[in-house]
């Protein structure tokens, strides 16, 4: 199996590696969690009427000395649904730090930029299912298999990223109903790339505001669809297109609350010109993000979210009749509030997003009590509308609750 395949070569490595004679700490923790979400509109496309049916335990070791870290943390779930995927290496890596650098090696959670479930910078796999789904947050990060080199030469910090690709996990069309230009296809395939992916961050402090650049050189995290005939198809086969990122971030306060500014050109590079419609256009990306927290325990956070895609009259000559028109420009509106009660023990939340563009929108109620320091458990909903072919609005079948239950150890 991968996942212990990657244990037994983290493992290995920290023992090979460590200097004679170095102490270490080991803690062991964990979790036992049951996850449920069910529909709320209609069934599944297979049938069943649950989106998420779970159980799943987490296993944490971490072991640190002196220079050196190994961290493990593995999972195994049985799935009512009938999923295989049933152990999983969420994270497995091994840490060392020197005086003014730092390397880290293995399967790792890697997070750029500022939005809130919005993704300008941040060109790491997601797990979109498993937020749609009703699973508890963390979930929405994929672990990808890299090396981390962080420098801190004074003037500025480094973080390069060599990693192996790995794709964001979208949907799955047994349990999801989604929009799908080609139904009647059935014959399907999946081409990944090669070759790993690349990036770059450089970060500092600028009067108080915390600035950043990103490079990045890689792929669509998300597959294209690619026919092979528009006049009578016979088989679609999703492939990634090639893809660069360069972005800039910054923030900090602004009056009684945090600004966040963030932009980024995504520079297509398998179709600079716009002319193949199954290859994303070029597009630039811009947020604006602003948090505040008006009276104790209560949080808010606003932000604007804009996304401009290049070359347009090259991309609605290219797309085939009967296809979704996209416009130019989208916007989105974000907003989340959380409250906290009885003592920081009860947590009120409620996150929503719209675009006045295509009319879509996303909302996430949640409630969630810590009836101890161990154990807890939450309650929610995803709901969701738009155009038929939107990103929200393809999901307006697939409205659920969802119910959280934690105890770790």
């Amino acid at each position: 199996m991968p996942g212990i395949r990657s244990i037994a070569v983290a493992l290995f490595a920290f023992a090979a590696l460590a200097p004679p004679g170095t102490s270490a700490e080991v803690t062991l923790s964990g979790f036992l969690q049951q996850n449920t979400a069910s529909n709320t509109v209609t069934a599944n496309p297979d049938g069943r009427n649950y989106k998420w049916l779970e159980e799943r335990a987490q296993l944490k070791l971490d072991a640190t000395g002196d220079a050196w870290r190994v961290l493990l943390k593995g999972e195994v779930a049985y799935d009512h649904l009938g999923r295989q995927d049933e152990g999983e290496l969420r994270e497995g890596y091994v840490d060392y730090a020197a005086r003014s650098w730092d390397l880290r090696a293995g399967r790792q959670v890697i997070t750029w930029g500022l939005g809130d479930l919005v993704f300008v910078n941040d060109v790491f796999p997601k797990d979109h299912e498993a937020l749609f789904a009703g699973r508890p947050l963390e979930y929405l990060k994929r672990g990808v298999d890299a090396l981390k080199l962080g420098a801190y030469p004074g003037f500025a910090s480094f973080e390069l990223v060599l990693a192996r690709f790995r794709e964001s996990r979208t949907p799955d069309a047994q349990r999801f109903w989604l929009f799908d230009p080609m139904p009647s296809v059935a014959n399907r395939d999946r081409v990944k790339p090669d070759e790993g992916d690349a990036g770059l961050r450089i970060y500092r402090d600028i009067a108080g505001y915390d600035a950043a650049l990103y490079l990045y050189r890689g792929y669509q995290r998300t597959p294209s669809l690619r026919p092979n005939s528009m006049i009578a198809p016979t088989r679609i086969t999703y492939f990634y297109p090639k893809l660069s990122v360069y972005g800039a971030s910054l923030s900090g306060r602004a009056g009684a609350g945090v600004l966040s500014l963030e932009a980024a050109l995504y520079d297509s590079r398998q179709d600079r010109s716009g002319n193949d419609f199954t290859v994303p256009n070029s597009q630039t990306r811009m947020l604006a993000g602003y948090q505040v927290q008006p009276v104790e325990d209560l949080t808010l956070n606003f932000q604007y979210y804009a996304e401009r895609m290049h070359d347009y009259g090259a991309y609605r000559a290219a797309l085939p009749a009967g296809f979704p028109v996209e416009k130019r420009v989208n916007h989105y509106l974000t907003a989340r509030a959380t409250q906290l009660l009885q003592h920081q023990t009860l947590r009120l939340s409620v996150y929503a997003s719209y675009n006045p563009s295509n009319g879509d929108y996303f909302v996430n109620p949640e409630l969630r009590y810590s009836f101890t320091d161990r154990l807890w458990g939450a309650v929610g909903g995803n709901l969701f509308g738009g155009k038929p072919w939107g990103q929200f609005g393809q999901l307006s079948r697939n409205d659920n609750v969802y119910l959280q239950v934690r105890r770790e150890f």
